[in-house]
């Protein structure tokens, strides 16, 4: 089988494909928003199209490519693994590969965190520390957070604070039980019983880009231990330098019970994901040899991903990708906050490290106030394609919407972006901004016709 060609020859099916046996929704999506581009390679920051159209990814897989794409160290330890041909690349033995990677997030994570569960997903993580907590405390009771999302499998929705996804999957877990995020009274009275297994939050919300108070965290943190909780940190947007710090919780100087990670763990090539506990937590679940198994999976401990995971920590280190995610986020808060003053339609700039929202509200001149109005009774969602279209189309830069409903564009870069990158960003986005301040204008004309063609087919 020659895979190259065969992908080479069926290329321009990709849609059809996907239309008729995969999820024909997406397409139209896609398709609607002029996102269906067929990217044939990628490197580093940048992607190339069939056309031959280099694009600036500015979203990193949500989060996942935070190394880059296809970085050629990851690439090479892959093909040396599948070149000895290991005996095993999944249970039932146990994997050196799988205690090296185990040994090197606990050097990483923060506190006496040293446990190690692999899971092959962000969600799976959840899953598996929702489990977790629940089996060390005796206790059912989870809280979470509104705004939260933390997976789309049915555990995981019941702790996903945002309703467009919980909706048709009734009933989910009971007994979970939805706070306000950065609401520490709330948080509170919710603990209050001493019911509560655990508190599952994200430390930035990925959802808008919400940073919580600096008294948050570390009043969450006091607020778990006065009421028998666990403090369940879901990292997994938020992990690996993405905020400018190895851990979002670093930035508090809090050290949950549980720590999920997954995304960029492999540099993007293969799903891997962890769950990084106490000791004293994990002996709880798995406290005999009966329960070796209370929780597992097949592919968790995959040599691959494992692999996969060492390197990408390596390049992490090697290539300084943390204090290099702290300096580029500040010098695009900086850019970003000077273009917020000059144009009206920016409310707020939300940034940590290389995670940024920039929140869009409704302006106070005549003219852009009708328009906001407009596009608003059309669909709540259309203002931000009018910021992201025109980013791909005419400045071929790859950025999306934070989630439905919030106004926000969300920028998540490749931790290994430089000034010229954040440059050509912000004079992009700083032309994408002067169309969108003239209404009318072709700008709101072309999203006002969007939401009229995704009123049609809906």
């Amino acid at each position: 089988m020659d895979i190259a060609s065969l992908i080479k020859n069926r290329l321009n099916e990709t849609y059809t494909l996907h239309r008729r046996y995969v999820n024909p929704q997406m397409v139209r999506v896609m398709e609607v928003i002029g996102y269906n581009r067929n990217y044939t390679r990628a490197g580093g920051i940048r992607l190339t199209d069939e056309q031959g159209r280099e694009v600036l990814d500015f979203l990193a897989g949500f989060g996942v490519f935070n190394i880059g794409r296809n970085h050629p160290l990851v690439a090479k330890v892959l093909k040396d693994v599948i070149d000895m041909a290991p005996a095993s690349m999944v249970q039932m033995d146990l994997g050196i590969l799988a205690g090296l990677l185990a040994e090197a997030l606990a050097e990483l994570a923060p506190g006496d965190l040293e446990a190690v569960f692999f899971t092959n997903s962000g969600t799976e993580g959840v899953e598996g520390a929702l489990k977790i907590a629940r089996q060390a405390t005796g206790k059912s009771k989870i809280i979470y957070c509104d705004r939260a999302f933390h997976g789309l499998t049915l555990g995981a929705l019941s702790v996903n604070g945002n309703e467009e996804f919980r909706e048709r999957n009734e009933p989910l877990l009971p007994n979970c039980v939805p706070v306000p995020f950065n609401d520490l009274k709330a948080l509170e009275l919710a603990l209050s019983k001493g019911d509560a297994a655990a508190f599952i939050v994200e430390p930035v919300q990925g959802k808008g880009v919400f940073i919580p108070d600096q008294e948050y965290l570390p009043g969450a943190r006091s607020l778990c231990d006065r009421y028998g909780a666990l403090l369940i940190a879901d990292e997994v947007q938020t992990g690996l330098g993405r905020t400018g710090r190895m851990f979002a919780v670093n930035h508090w100087d809090v050290v949950p019970d549980l720590l999920v990670i997954s995304k960029s763990l492999s540099g993007g090539y293969v799903p891997v994901g962890a769950v990084i506990t106490r000791r004293d937590i994990h002996g709880k679940v798995f406290d005999s040899m009966d329960r070796c198994f209370a929780h597992s999976n097949t592919f968790g401990q995959n040599d691959l991903a494992m692999a996969a995971g060492l390197a990408a920590l390596h390049v992490i280190e090697q290539e300084n990708l943390v204090q290099q995610s702290a300096v580029m986020g500040a010098y695009l808060e900086k850019g970003l906050r000077e273009l917020a003053e000059r144009y009206e339609l920016i409310h707020d700039i939300r940034a940590i490290g290389l995670m940024i929202g920039i929140q869009f509200g409704k302006p106070a001149s005549l003219s852009l106030k009708t328009g906001w109005t407009l596009l608003h009774k059309m669909n709540e969602d259309l203002f931000c394609q009018m910021i992201t279209m025109p980013l791909l189309e005419k400045h071929h830069i790859l950025t999306q919407v934070a989630g439905h409903g919030l106004d926000t564009v969300k920028i998540l870069p490749p931790l290994v972006i430089d000034r010229s990158d954040a440059d050509h960003f912000l004079e992009a986005l700083d032309d994408v901004l002067k169309d969108a301040h003239k209404f009318p204008g072709s700008a709101w004309t072309t999203v006002k016709n969007l939401g009229l063609r995704t009123a049609r087919t809906a």
